[in-house]
């Protein structure tokens, strides 16, 4: 059976919290909503507060997941992190924004996963 694109995505966001959490990440916040947009993951790795943004791919045809976060999204992260920051009032430490990238079957195989650190 074939999954949708939204299963798709959050079967890749589950996996990506997952795979962060065996790398040392602590996740504080999955999901996060504004009045902005959203962003996939926040956790903290090594005293850093990470912004991560998970892409879910079933082929590389049109690109790599990497290649979805264009400038655009990063920009638009940006402003969802600098909001974040803004309304929790609490976090003075360095931060910074990943990327992981998970690559799934049509049935929502994890084929793999992979992360890009400190990406933009």
């Amino acid at each position: 059976m074939s999954l949708n694109s939204k299963s798709l995505g959050n079967k890749g966001e589950a996996a990506a919290a997952e795979h962060l959490k065996k790398l040392g990440y602590e996740i504080i916040e999955q999901n996060y909503r504004c009045r902005y947009g959203e962003i996939d993951i926040i956790g903290l790795d090594k005293g850093d507060l990470a912004f991560v943004e998970v892409k879910s791919r079933t082929s590389d045809r049109y690109g790599t997941p990497f290649e979805a976060v264009n400038y655009h999204k990063q920009k638009k992260l940006r402003q969802l992190a600098a909001y974040y920051l803004q309304a929790q009032e609490r976090y003075m430490g360095s931060c910074r924004f990943d990327v992981v990238g998970v690559l799934l079957s049509k049935n929502g195989t994890i084929h793999k996963i992979e992360i890009i650190k400190n990406a933009f």
